[in-house]
């Protein structure tokens, strides 16, 4: 599955944003103020991750936004296995299963063989469990994560940063909103998107 065309991006030319949309979009029109001569660095952020999304800029914005458009024929879903893979032996149901290696202690194995359904339907099992019960906690972290991603790429030395981000991290959200108020308003706005989905999390 290509998630290219789906990815949501937030271009920056230095403080001001200057794009916003999917990843090909974006990348097309930081590639334009690129060529016109930025009056500062130009960086893309993945709205989800808040993570820096490094562009071939090679050659002309329509280059560039061939680069980051789906192959003609793409598939935009699927259970993560082409028609075309091999023959499955009988009753086995197509579900984008994937082996990889996994080392566990003797005792682990001979409880996991003792499971009904085997090692791998017990191991499903528990990766679901755990799954659903950390799931808040997953949510909240991965948002923690994308908004210091950001706020430490292209707010670091703004003021009232390293005091933001303690206000931040002990939930203290008027006090990390009225420190940001002295940041450009893109940065700030941004910001704000990103911690407002940790704020929200730690309040429900």
């Amino acid at each position: 599955m290509d998630t290219t065309q789906h990815t949501q991006c937030t271009a920056f030319e230095g403080y001001r944003r200057i794009a916003s949309g999917t990843l090909a979009d974006v990348a097309a029109q930081a590639k334009t103020a690129m060529d016109e001569g930025p009056s500062a660095p130009v960086l893309i952020f993945d709205d989800e991750t808040g993570e820096f999304v490094e562009v071939d800029y090679r050659g002309t914005v329509e280059d560039v936004r061939a680069r980051l458009m789906p192959a003609e024929g793409t598939l935009s879903g699927g259970s993560g296995e082409s028609e075309t893979d091999g023959p499955r032996g009988p009753g086995r149901p197509k579900l984008g299963v994937v082996a990889h290696e996994v080392t566990l202690l003797p005792r682990h194995w001979d409880w996991l063989y003792s499971q009904p359904g085997g090692a791998s339907v017990a191991l499903r099992k528990l990766v679901e469990q755990a799954r659903k019960a950390n799931e808040e906690k997953d949510r909240l972290r991965l948002a923690q994560e994308a908004a210091y991603r950001f706020m430490s790429a292209l707010a670091g030395n703004l003021p009232n940063y390293e005091e933001a981000l303690r206000a931040f991290y002990n939930d203290n959200r008027e006090r990390f909103e009225e420190l940001i108020t002295v940041w450009p308003v893109d940065v700030r706005d941004y910001t704000l998107r990103l911690t407002s989905k940790v704020f929200e999390i730690r309040e429900a």
